[in-house]
């Protein structure tokens, strides 16, 4: 696990460009499926329109229906920020979750992957309309995946819905703006309070670093920007355990080594896609409409994890106020990656069984 985790890793939230090869390796699940929805006039939060939203998704499983012929084993899972619904097909995740006998054997479940706006096959700055393209929000991309659910797939009621990341973020937000639709819902590595502090300013910075490049033109540019690129593995430096790092780089030549690869990581990422992604976060402040959740709700989190630093007790508040609700922090070890541990689920996987089992 550790030589996976220091390769999935090594590129932190710069590019996922280590999980897509190791995906493109992956198995296939029994009834593996990619399909795409398209929503019509889609308007976002913002007032803007798209004339045509494309939420491209992943499906495993087989739909099981009830006498009134509702599916009635679905589970929606959502990905991080700079990750894609191929995430949850990578070894370390779907080998641990998906298999015979594991949290979420693809043999009982119909299990949803949706790529959120801005990523993926979904819609994108980039398929064209570049600086055009609507300013998305967290709202947007919920409501949208919401849509697929419900329009394109037509399931009146989940299962679960779990999230890592950002998709962890959505999962507060699902829980919220949906809450009679489903069973549980299980975020993890995030928080359900607004974005601030060194999480905003981490952020802000790579922001404010792809607006300020002199070949980003506006976002008109012809050829991808290649000056914020030299800035852009700072998101590396809060993503990753400071442990790992210095295993990852044990002399200055091995770290710099380590940061040149980042670097062409992140020189293989659009612009804009990553901009919008990064500024899509900022509506995001679920702490308000924490009392509307009536699912069963488990929270896990990682102490080696600086995105979201429990010292800073953002989620005990939040879970205190939910019936039932609980919340598990993982010990920092020699198994765990800071933030994206998440993408290695033999880390967490024990929680989410025993906690689907006393579902009812």
């Amino acid at each position: 696990m550790r030589k996976l985790g220091r390769l999935l890793i090594g590129v932190g939230a710069v590019l996922l460009l280590a999980h897509q090869s190791i995906a493109a390796e992956a198995r296939t699940w029994p009834g593996q499926a990619d399909g795409d929805f398209i929503i019509r006039d889609f308007r976002f939060a913002s007032g803007e329109t798209l004339p045509e939203l494309k939420i491209h998704y992943t499906t495993l499983g087989t739909p099981k229906r009830d006498a009134k012929g509702e599916i009635v084993n679905a589970v929606v899972l959502l990905h991080g920020t700079s990750g894609t619904s191929r995430n949850w097909l990578m070894p370390s995740m779907a080998d641990e979750m998906f298999g015979a006998g594991q949290p979420l054997d693809a043999a009982r479940y119909f299990i949803i992957l949706p790529d959120g706006i801005g990523r993926g096959g979904s819609s994108k700055p980039s398929n064209g309309l570049r600086m055009q393209f609507p300013h998305y929000r967290y709202r947007d991309i919920v409501e949208a995946e919401y849509r697929l659910v419900t329009e394109g797939l037509k399931i009146g009621h989940l299962r679960l819905v779990l999230g890592a990341s950002m998709g962890g973020m959505h999962s507060w937000m699902w829980a919220e703006m949906y809450p009679g639709l489903m069973d549980a819902v299980v975020p993890v590595a995030s928080q359900p309070v607004a974005v601030t502090g060194r999480n905003w300013l981490y952020r802000k910075m790579g922001i404010e670093a792809i607006r300020h490049d002199p070949d980003w033109n506006n976002g008109n540019y012809e050829k991808n920007p290649a000056h914020y690129i030299y800035t852009a593995p700072f998101a590396s430096l809060m993503t990753e355990s400071p442990v790992r790092l210095g295993e990852m780089g044990p002399t200055r030549e091995a770290a710099e080594a380590l940061y040149q690869r980042w670097v062409e990581a992140a020189g293989k990422t659009d612009a804009n896609d990553t901009l919008y992604a990064s500024e899509a976060v900022m509506d995001y402040d679920p702490a308000a409409g924490i009392g509307k959740i009536r699912a069963r709700l488990l929270a896990i989190n990682f102490a080696d994890d600086e995105v979201n630093p429990p010292e800073l007790h953002g989620v005990e508040p939040a879970v205190a106020k939910i019936p039932g609700a609980r919340f598990v922090l993982i010990p920092a070890s020699a198994q765990t990656h800071g933030h994206f541990t998440y993408n290695l689920a033999a880390t967490w996987k024990a929680h989410l069984a025993r906690f689907l089992k006393t579902l009812p």
